[in-house]
């Protein structure tokens, strides 16, 4: 289950110093791979000292960790909804995520030019709602035109879809996101459906300066008093930062940066944390001799559907799971030793896989 996280921003913000870096970021001491998919996608792993404990006692040929997809939406400006600068391409590309992260600018510096001439990240976040805004209206006004004969005849699934796109309309033309209206269950599966935009749930990302990467500044309070009622959260990021640890070569080199600068971990790894809670994810493992792996689920599901991550036969053909929990596993060293000390569970098909559960499953197809 690949991760798809789109970043956005005005011009000029450290949207592109932040993709970059992420691109580049050797955030765990084993050093992964990053591929390039398109110019403007990165794949990321996702770093978890969980998998390096697991690594140091199975000693496996392989480690294979889970990955973030970053897509930089680039030239999303004033007028984005009606294509201008890149406006339609990467408004497509953002469909295709599951996530935004905002990137808005909160540092003062005379050499990098703001494209409305001041820092104001509240003036610079509204300015990108109102363009995601426009541009989920759009969408929604068409669809509703498409089922607007149905509704007037009194079909009855119509005339409660229209009802849903109604109460997205009211809400998009009075500046509210479309993550602001309330749907019930059915409702929330005919939203997904729309591929609206400001439905994604957001992080907002606050890029600063190095003087205040540990406890932020006037502008993230600004940023924080202005989507207090989002449900969103705030991270507190100094992208050049991030690009300079990126360019260190080892872990170690790294963890001292970090601690000369008074932080305990790199931003990216928040970044990433906060991304996996935003999107109501969590991670099991497999760990055997030929492999070591992390696998991406969401929250509550159960181990048959766990198992069909791996493959579609695995959840089709589902028989049990064997599961030993991580903190037992890393207390008794192996997979035999929680076997003798009665630690490793036998579990069916209604059983909801926990984070950091070490399982292995048989089918049969």
């Amino acid at each position: 289950m690949a991760l798809k996280c789109g970043i956005v921003g005005l011009p000029n913000v450290g949207k592109s110093t932040l993709f970059n870096c992420l691109s580049n970021a050797k955030a765990q001491s084993a050093n992964f791979p990053f591929c390039t998919i398109e110019p403007n996608v990165g794949v990321i792993t996702v770093p978890d000292e969980r998998l390096e404990k697991l690594e140091s006692l199975v000693k496996p040929e392989r480690v294979v960790p889970t990955t973030i997809e970053i897509v930089d939406i680039a030239g999303l400006v004033k007028g984005a909804s009606k294509g201008e600068g890149l406006g339609n391409k990467f408004l497509a590309n953002i469909r295709e995520t599951d996530a935004i992260i905002h990137v808005l600018r909160c540092f003062d510096d005379g050499n990098v030019v703001h494209v409305d001439g001041s820092v104001n990240p509240v003036r610079d976040k509204e300015i990108i709602d109102i363009e995601l805004q426009l541009k989920d209206l759009e969408t929604v006004e068409k669809k509703y035109d498409g089922i607007k004969r149905k509704v007037q005849t009194g079909d009855k699934t119509a005339v409660k879809e229209g009802e849903l796109l109604q109460r997205l309309i009211t809400a998009l033309e009075s500046g509210k996101s479309a993550r602001t209206v309330e749907v019930n269950e059915d409702e929330k599966i005919l939203l997904k459906s729309y591929q609206l935009i400001t439905a994604k749930p957001v992080l907002y990302l606050c890029n600063v300066d190095e003087a205040s990467v540990v406890s932020g500044n006037a502008y993230v309070e600004k940023v924080r008093e202005a989507v207090k009622d989002e449900h969103a959260e705030v991270l507190v990021i100094g992208a050049q930062i991030e690009a300079d640890i990126a360019e260190l070569e080892t872990y170690e080199e790294r963890q001292e940066f970090l601690h000369d600068l008074g932080l305990e971990e790199a931003g990216v790894n928040k970044l990433i944390r906060a991304a996996y809670k935003l999107l109501n994810l969590q991670t099991y493992f497999t760990a055997g001799v030929k492999e070591v792996r992390a696998w991406t689920i969401k929250t509550g599901m159960t181990a048959p559907q766990a198992a069909g991550v791996i493959h579609t036969d695995f959840e089709k053909g589902f028989i049990r799971a064997e599961v030993i929990k991580y903190n037992d596993f890393v207390t008794l060293g192996s997979e035999t030793a929680c076997k003798d000390a009665g630690k490793l569970g036998v579990e069916g098909k209604e059983y909801v896989v926990e984070d950091g559960d070490v399982m292995h499953f048989r089918f049969n197809v």
